[in-house]
């Protein structure tokens, strides 16, 4: 009676490890689709793969797809059949891992099927496009709140007149000299890289190029070219404070894109063979997970008085600057830095064509204290609502980060919830 009952529980674990296998060969197969027509939207769209560093059989294979125009019919019926496909799996409750890759494949899916759309003409207001490519929608904010931070900024700033001209003065004393950006920005990043390897195992071979650009609609970006390097640029057109060396540092680098991408290739592709993150199609959910985390990870890696020491002490003086005020500059930062959703305001309103440009202008002037410059509109018009993804998605990962790590204080705990954020499949609405 005893060997029939171990030879029952002996079978029913091989079934159940056979229906396991079964369903991961048949993700492993949409995987496949996905990552191949997520390249193919790429032949006709040149900002949409940021990153990928799957097979070049793969690559190749896509390539000798192209046609004149975007083949829409074919895209969305290949679309359609794999989120068919992907909804009739079944996977244990239990099986936390599976779960999350099938739900990251099917939010990743809605994306692609939505940016399909929008390359072939589809109109989307702000807030229906947040919602297909990032999984989220910003709440509406009053313009009292942002008046309540303009009043505490105005007390703050010395001088008197325009608060623009007063930010912009103050800013003045703490750009980095270009002349002295390079030294600075290695500073920061290897105190960035030192901090976060006490905290995160990398690969070992992990390492990363600096690079000074011109000409570009953002500050700063990270190109992952697999195998655990990136090159990170900076963009020299803009003025960059002394604030922004971390803050660069940190989201492109470390704890930021870099470590991200690294430990979704270590962790998914090579450990799991989970193809679907050897791509990364740029509007799409993973960019809020990206995104937030990028800016959150500023926090983690350096909490507020840390973040100070490690200026006044280290990068002021590399960068030739005086610190007498620099407590009073970060505080003055800290506030201007909460008018970030003053710009989402405006530019939701503006493509929606509620506002045009000069309405859209003068309410930045007044509400985020910027200057209604084409630089201003350049990024936003580029990039349409993936602005959600770094103000937005820093919040909803802060909230997550806070909610798992409890109330106490503790720096192993908030580290190990970020990393177990940056390395498994998250998306936007499971932050919440």
């Amino acid at each position: 009676m005893k060997n029939y009952l171990l030879y029952l529980l002996l079978a029913g674990l091989f079934i159940s490890c056979q229906q396991k296998n079964n369903v991961e060969e048949e993700m492993n197969g949409i995987a496949e689709k996905y990552v191949k027509t997520v390249l193919e939207v790429g032949l006709y769209d040149p900002l949409y793969v940021d990153a990928y560093y799957g097979p070049d059989a793969w690559k190749k294979d896509v390539a000798v797809l192209k046609q004149d125009k975007l083949p829409v019919e074919k895209l969305l019926s290949d679309i359609s059949a794999m989120k068919t496909e992907l909804d009739a799996l079944q996977i244990k409750e239990t099986d936390e891992m599976m779960n999350l890759r099938k739900l990251y494949l099917q939010k990743q899916l809605i994306a692609v099927q939505a940016r399909v759309k929008m390359l072939n003409g589809t109109k989307l207001t702000f807030d229906e496009e947040s919602k297909v490519l990032y999984d989220a929608i910003v709440p509406p904010f009053e313009e009292d709140y942002f008046a309540e931070i303009i009043t505490e900024l105005n007390k703050l700033l010395p001088g008197k007149g325009n608060l623009i001209d007063r930010l912009s003065d103050f800013q003045n004393d703490f750009i980095i000299p270009i002349t002295k950006l390079d030294t600075v920005f290695k500073a920061a990043i290897n105190e960035s890289r030192r901090r976060t390897k006490q905290h995160i195992s990398l690969p070992e071979n992990e390492n990363f190029e600096l690079e000074y650009v011109t000409d570009k609609a953002w500050a700063g970006y990270n190109w992952y070219k697999g195998n655990n390097f990136s090159l990170i640029q900076v963009n020299t057109d803009f003025p960059i404070l002394i604030d922004r060396a971390i803050d660069i540092a940190c989201h492109e680098g470390y704890p930021g894109h870099h470590v991200y991408n690294s430990l979704l290739e270590t962790n998914m592709v090579k450990k799991r063979g989970w193809m679907e993150f050897s791509v990364y199609p740029l509007f799409s959910p993973q960019s809020l997970i990206a995104e937030g985390s990028a800016n959150f990870g500023i926090n983690v890696v350096f909490p507020r008085a840390e973040k100070l020491k490690f200026e006044k002490e280290v990068l002021f003086p590399l960068a030739g600057l005086d610190t007498t005020s620099a407590e009073l500059y970060n505080k003055v930062q800290d506030l201007s830095h909460e008018l970030t959703y003053a710009r989402t305001v405006a530019m939701r309103n503006y493509l929606d064509g509620k506002w045009d440009r000069e309405t859209t202008g003068k309410w930045l002037e007044k509400f985020a204290l910027r200057r209604a410059n084409d630089a201003i509109f350049r990024f936003p018009e580029t990039y349409r609502s993936y602005i959600i993804n770094y103000n937005w998605g820093q919040d909803l990962v802060r909230n997550y980060v806070e909610r798992k790590q409890g109330r106490e204080q503790n720096v192993k705990k908030r580290w190990d919830v970020f990393t177990h954020l940056i390395s498994t499949p998250q998306v936007p609405s499971n932050l919440k």
